[in-house]
């Protein structure tokens, strides 16, 4: 058997940095390898169906435990973005050509995994006219095709520049559009260099302009040296933007290329900003070290259509 070597740097736009300090982690930030005979079959059928997955790519720290659970957040367009933000393990470069079996093959997986409820997300991909709208919108279609009784979350890039891009992901008619602001507006030009706060704040508060009964949900990473008063007004324009659902988690820093982390908030810390965010009007809050946009995202669904629900007196 012949093994194949991607030999493609990973980040060359991000070598050439000068090495960052990595801060040790705490007790609360540390989990277990993925063992499970479970978290094994979920890998197969990803690797079957030719598929990249963000778990894998961004080195989340939920893999064994949600991959275990047969959850697994499909990146659809390829592993390599357009975009070189500071706090991003995926590799950065000129992308392949869009895959024109991906839409199927994702709704094949997600039929084997049985989910009930499954998160899609990308890349930036900057060189494409519509940013890929067309693309997702298509694998939501092949989704509501092959599971008719699986619940659609998609976590967007910015859709920077691409006019008419969002209509099209909208009029797809996701049940839950996402889109993480990331950081604190006076973060962006150093960990988001290529984005704009502003920019994706509107392109949320447009969702619900274009669909009212569109669940919306967004997401920031703390410890990169923000303030406690920039999170309480991120999520005021979150709030002021009809975002239903926020979610808060510690940055970690995947590599001494990457930005660094500044501190491990403690526990108590992201229980406090949950409650904070709970008053301020938001449906559903996920706060705490390990929090990451799709982690137990089908428990959340679940969670929110039910806070709607009650919102609404039924």
């Amino acid at each position: 058997m012949v093994t194949l070597v991607d030999n493609r740097p990973r980040h060359p736009e991000k070598a050439a940095r000068p090495d960052t300090p990595r801060l040790e982690k705490p007790d609360w930030i540390r989990v277990r390898a993925p063992v499970s005979p479970e978290y094994a079959k979920t890998r197969t059928i990803v690797k079957e169906n030719g598929l990249h997955t963000v778990c894998e790519e961004a080195g989340c720290p939920n893999i064994g435990e949600c991959w275990s659970k047969r959850h697994a957040t499909m990146m659809i367009m390829g592993d390599t973005c357009t975009r070189a933000c500071a706090f991003c393990n995926v590799r950065t470069g000129m992308p392949e050509p869009l895959n024109p079996q991906e839409p199927e093959n994702v709704a094949k997986a997600v039929a084997k995994l049985g989910l009930r409820h499954v998160v899609i997300t990308s890349v930036d991909r900057d060189d494409l006219d519509d940013g890929g709208a067309q693309h997702f919108a298509d694998v939501i279609a092949e989704i509501r095709k092959a599971n008719p009784g699986t619940t659609i979350e998609i976590l967007t890039p910015d859709f920077l520049r691409k006019p008419g891009a969002l209509e099209i992901v909208v009029a797809a008619k996701p049940d839950v559009f996402n889109h993480n602001l990331e950081t604190v507006p006076g973060l962006y030009l150093k960990i988001r260099p290529g984005s704009r706060y502003f920019h994706s704040l509107r392109l949320l508060q447009q969702v619900k302009e274009l669909d009212p009964t569109m669940f919306t949900k967004s997401g920031i990473m703390v410890g990169l040296g923000e303030e406690r008063e920039e999170v309480l007004q991120v999520m005021d324009d979150m709030r002021a933007a009809g975002i239903d659902f926020l979610t808060i988690g510690q940055y970690l820093q995947p590599t001494r290329k990457h930005a660094e982390v500044k501190r491990f908030v403690k526990p108590e810390e992201f229980e406090a900003y949950a409650r904070t965010a709970r008053a301020k009007g938001f449906h559903l809050v996920s706060s705490s070290p390990l929090t990451r946009s799709s982690y137990h995202a089908d428990e959340d669904f679940a969670r929110l259509r039910e806070s709607r629900l009650a919102a609404l007196g039924r």
